[in-house]
């Protein structure tokens, strides 16, 4: 058993729970709290969602609680929809959602408060600093992406979400009892490792690289949690028991992006544990279309848990970083007691769901070059639904223009192969060559001798390999218009 203590709706409680258990166990079952539903098991629908805060200081973000591991709760702080109201009052999320008929069969209601809840605190939040711009179209399809509704219709939703701002807060979130001292002084005593080898269930939080790397050598059968967007799956889904797991969340190394060089290049490491959520600055300022793509990762609260690091080494050939980072030519820092290495990424996919990483190596950072001015990247990513889907297929284009022809040309693609792959043959016919219609043909000629793609409920072997086939049409469209795209915006991006 895992003993955690944290602040649930302002109190604070201790629990002992098994490694397994997600937030949404613990409230139901444990807990009693049953306003929180489980509706998908997988992060898909949102009736789960719940809002939490690392500190008291700090607003709260909305997270899938179907599939995020309670000892994350650890000295933080969680409010679900019974921590609300307040004497009889309601929140101004609930009652705008009353107000605007905006529930019908209610099983999803829950969620979809919570999740109006933490836009409501950024928005009150960032009042306080005097920025009083209300939430636009943007923001307000981000907050409530992870949210489904089966019988409501979303009209009256939206009307919610804009109707809570002009109800006042009857009080301050929530009532919360517990000082942020109170609340970190309970947690402060690490959880004691088993011994090597030992068969013991655990759930191990290192707080520093080294602890990490030590506990990798020590349990190299013990599965790394970071995000676990995707790791929980395997118990929700498949029924599979998680009992030795190693969570990487409190190391703060893994969280920092920092500019510096390597082998000549200027760029920046990028923390293996950071979030999408919070990695999505970061690319708007240098990396614009992989930003965009980022805001298609998923639902709010995926983005707010899943990192770069797990998306890399969960080697999905349809995960969605991977190929933009190949066509960025991004290298990885890997590390364990032995030391450190750096690999090039394109080096890293071995085969399907394989990698290069040891078994007692974890992987740190990510280091992504500084694009010069001139060289431009697209990203283009293709899903059944545009958004909180998987891809069925993505490509990623890195290339800059000189006197009317290609240079330094990358491209890659997922869900084209067993890996997120680099199409070498089509770099090579595109390489110094005129922009024109032979050319990009000659580049559809050699993806069709590269790839043998896999066919799946997404999209089948023909289909992705006509699909990439026109993505490839679609950057020669894009470099012989004046148009920077040349598809409906809704559809194609």
């Amino acid at each position: 058993m895992t003993t955690i203590d944290f602040v649930l709706n302002g109190r604070q409680q201790h629990c002992d729970i098994a490694p397994d258990t997600s937030i949404l166990t613990l409230l139901r079952e444990q807990l009693g709290l049953t306003g929180t539903k489980e509706g998908c098991a997988s992060g898909d629908c949102g009736a789960c969602t719940v809002a939490l805060s690392d500190n008291a200081t700090q607003g709260y973000r909305s997270i899938n609680s179907c599939i995020t591991p309670a000892a994350k709760l650890k000295g933080k702080r969680l409010v679900t929809v019974e921590g609300l109201s307040a004497a009889g009052t309601l929140h101004p999320a609930q009652q705008a959602m009353v107000e605007c008929h905006a529930s019908q069969c209610g099983f999803c209601t829950p969620g979809i408060v919570m999740s109006l809840f933490t836009l409501y605190e950024r928005v009150r939040h960032e009042a306080e600093r005097g920025n009083t711009t209300p939430p636009d179209q943007e923001s307000l399809e981000a907050t409530l992406g992870g949210n489904l509704c089966r019988c409501t219709g979303y009209r009256p939703i939206r009307d919610a979400a804009l109707a809570m701002f002009d109800l006042d807060a009857p009080h301050d979130v929530v009532q919360d009892t517990v000082s942020q001292a109170d609340a970190e002084s309970v947690t402060t005593d690490p959880t004691e490792a088993p011994t090597p080898g030992s068969d013991a269930a655990f759930y191990l939080r290192p707080q520093t690289l080294d602890e990490l790397v030590t506990l990798r050598r020590d349990h190299p059968n013990a599965r790394l949690v970071a995000g676990a967007t995707d790791l929980w799956l395997e118990s929700t889904q498949r029924l599979k028991p998680l009992s030795r797991l190693i969570d990487l969340s409190g190391v703060d190394e893994l969280r920092k992006i920092d500019a510096a060089e390597h082998a000549g290049q200027q760029g920046w490491w990028i923390g293996a544990g950071i979030t999408f959520e919070a990695l999505t600055p970061w690319a708007h300022a240098h990396f614009p279309a992989f930003a965009h793509l980022l805001h298609r990762l998923g639902s709010q609260q995926i983005r707010h848990q899943g990192t770069l690091g797990g998306n890399i080494a969960n080697a999905s050939p349809i995960g969605d970083t991977p190929p933009v980072l190949l066509a960025l030519d991004a290298k990885l820092r890997l590390v364990s007691t032995r030391g450190r290495r750096d690999l090039p990424l394109t080096d890293f996919f071995l085969d399907y769901k394989r990698t290069a990483l040891a078994d007692d190596e974890v992987i740190a950072a990510i280091f992504v070059p500084q694009r010069p001015p001139e060289v431009q990247l697209k990203v283009w990513k293709l899903s059944k639904r545009r958004e909180d889907d998987i891809s069925a297929l993505l490509g990623a284009f890195y290339y800059r223009v000189e006197q009317g022809t290609l240079q330094d040309v990358r491209v890659a693609f997922g869900g084209m192969a067993a890996t997120p792959a680099r199409a070498l043959s089509v770099e090579q016919a595109l390489e110094g060559q005129p922009i024109d219609a032979a050319t990009f043909a000659q580049a559809r000629a050699q993806l069709e001798k590269s790839f043998q793609p896999m066919s799946d409920a997404r999209g089948s072997s023909d289909y992705r390999q006509q699909a990439a086939a026109n993505l490839l049409e679609r950057l020669f469209l894009v470099l012989t218009s004046e148009d920077e795209e040349v598809m409906l915006h809704a559809y194609a991006r």
